[in-house]
């Protein structure tokens, strides 16, 4: 936070005992002691202790009384090395403290809801939801959306260095019945057709492979309509990645390679706990550990350790739910059999055993990423949809564009997506993904803070040519 030479962020004043130099902050406690006025100023990159005494004129100590938590300030003073049996040792800034000499009050502000110097755990979490701007200041979440910022650049760098090209795709796209249900949005241009939100880059990123791009990747924001389902989110982050001509052998290799330079760079305190990382069946990891997640640390209370492993050889097809007449895909429709199983696809023959190319990394029972190497040609993604029960109407009109797109000389390809928050979950030591995102929405979808989702006048509906109907009770 260096706006001038003696304007910086407190961290930095540690190079600079000796110096009058301008602080700026919040105020995170105030001591009063006699003739000494303590005060903790906090700025992002830390705090330090903040003295008023003797030196300060009269109209300086009395502002200096009026000060309350999170008051933003702006401080000049002089950074002075503190007496060796009163340093701190627990805190950065612990050998040093600032004496104030001049002191203006940028802002008041309101008492908090709740005590902001704690991790806030005992915080119902509804209430830290609804002020959310005041639970962000707290140590905890502020490291953590520090951490996130840095696995992030870590990712881009990391694969730019390796030839990648970081694209952006639509959010406004086309709603496609391919896994959970969309958010759509209505277009006032087009009465009654409508946008969807993507579930995934999946479709683009193909078309960007047709495109002649061969290393893509994003930092993808992905929305799922999903039913309140636990530790899960209506918008989330991924890691989308697409390469072309390679093999899954590739993807994989790269992917590991990745995490282990993340974990060593951003996470050095984590211990991998088997390099290169272990790799199961669908089947072994069902009979073994009875789930495709399995969590292979020894110590599960060890939260140091990182257990990686590659799942590989997943059932491509599993049977409709109870009701419903033939198959589902057990990932996406988008994904290739294993060559030893193509002309049985093509075939339709034994469908139940047919395994895909499907991969997913696994980090201590969580599920952080998952890829497949692609159908890359038309008559094998359409004898997918065929096998799900579509008809050559629908085929034509959900994915047509797809299946042109990769009859004009699509390469081969595969890729992958990481769930970026479960990653940053785990490498935080939290228990919950909301904790690394600045603004999660609550468990059931709602956002306390914007209080959203919230309904539309009357004029924007008619804008829309909608009509809400009420059900009755």
């Amino acid at each position: 936070m260096r706006y001038g030479v003696d304007i910086m962020s407190i961290l930095e004043i540690l190079d600079h005992v000796g110096e009058e130099v301008e602080l700026r902050g919040l105020v995170a406690v105030r001591r009063d002691h006699g003739k000494l006025i303590f005060i903790n100023l906090r700025d992002r990159s830390g705090s330090v202790q903040a003295v008023f005494g003797p030196w300060c004129e009269t109209d300086l100590y009395e502002k200096a009384k009026t000060l309350r938590s999170e008051w933003v300030v702006k401080m000049r003073g002089l950074v002075k090395e503190r007496p060796e049996n009163m340093q701190n040792p627990d805190v950065p800034t612990g050998k040093v403290e600032f004496e104030v000499k001049k002191l203006e009050i940028l802002n008041e502000a309101a008492t908090p809801v709740f005590d902001l110097q704690t991790d806030g755990y005992e915080v119902g979490e509804e209430t830290r939801m609804q002020y959310r701007y005041l639970d962000l200041r707290r140590e905890r979440l502020q490291k953590n959306i520090a951490l996130r910022h840095r696995v992030i650049k870590f990712i881009r760098d990391y694969l730019d260095t390796e030839g990648f090209y970081e694209i952006e795709t639509p959010i406004l796209t086309k709603s496609t019945p391919e896994g959970a249900r969309d958010y759509v949005v209505p277009s006032r241009l087009y009465p009654g057709s409508f946008y969807a939100l993507p579930q995934s880059p999946q479709q683009y990123k193909q078309l960007l492979m047709a495109a002649g791009f061969e290393k893509y990747f994003q930092i993808a924001r992905c929305f799922r309509d999903e039913d309140t389902r636990g530790d899960r989110q209506p918008e989330f982050t991924q890691l989308d990645l697409e390469m072309s001509f390679v093999e899954q052998e590739d993807v994989m290799r790269l992917n590991e390679e990745l995490l282990i330079a993340l974990v060593s760079a951003i996470a050095p305190d984590k211990k991998i706990k088997e390099i290169p990382f272990p790799r199961l069946t669908y089947a072994e990891a069902m009979e073994k550990y009875k789930t495709d997640r399995p969590d292979l640390r020894e110590d599960k209370e060890n939260s140091n350790e990182l257990a990686f492993c590659w799942i590989v050889d997943f059932p491509f097809f599993t049977k409709a739910t109870k009701g419903e007449p033939g198959y589902t895909f057990t990932h996406n429709p988008f994904s290739a059999p294993k060559p030893e199983h193509m002309n049985q696809l093509m075939d339709k023959q034994d469908v139940g055993s047919i395994l895909t190319t499907q991969y997913d990394v696994v980090l201590n029972g969580y599920e952080i990423g998952g890829g497949s190497i692609r159908a890359h040609q038309p008559d094998v993604l359409r004898k997918v949809f065929e096998i799900i029960g579509y008809e050559k109407e629908q085929i034509e009109k959900n994915f047509g564009h797809m299946l042109t797109a990769l009859a004009s000389g699509a390469p081969p390809h595969g890729g992958i997506a990481w769930g970026l928050d479960r990653l940053l979950m785990i490498l935080a030591q939290e228990k919950s993904i909301r904790d690394v995102i600045a603004f999660p929405k609550t468990g059931d979808a709602r956002d306390l803070m914007m209080e959203s989702p919230s309904a539309l006048d009357t004029k924007q509906l008619d804008e829309l040519h909608l009509k809400i109907n009420k059900k009755e009770k």
